[in-house]
């Protein structure tokens, strides 16, 4: 069993930024995807970043250049900068660890609670 949990959510103005952290309970990243989803009301829960155990990172279109997924290794915690940020990006933001398959699908198989993020305009 993995235990993944949030912080870093928060109240920001548009333009401003946020830093999301995602501890785990255990040393992970060498097998585990890391990933952040997030979920507005009303909307399905999207992929927003991902960071494979060989350290590639993904990012949805919404967010290139303003987002970025990192992981600190030796402090089981997996991160999400996000920059510029816009009203949209207003969600609870999940962390997740799964197994990608050789044909580059990833089964999410551990979630955290989320964590709150709202942008004002």
């Amino acid at each position: 069993q993995v235990q993944l949990v949030e912080s870093g959510g928060g109240l920001v103005q548009a333009g401003g930024s946020l830093r999301l952290s995602c501890a785990a309970s255990r040393s992970i990243f060498s097998i585990y995807t890391m990933a952040w989803h997030r979920q507005a009301p009303g909307e399905q829960r999207e992929l927003v970043a991902g960071l494979t155990s060989r350290g590639m990172p993904n990012y949805a279109d919404s967010v290139k250049g303003r987002f970025s997924i990192s992981r600190d290794s030796a402090k089981n915690t997996v991160y999400l900068q996000m920059n510029s940020l816009k009203p949209e990006d207003t969600a609870v933001y999940y962390c997740a660890a799964g197994v990608t398959t050789a044909w580059g699908t990833t089964r999410y198989n551990y979630w955290g609670q989320g964590t709150q993020v709202t942008v004002s305009s």
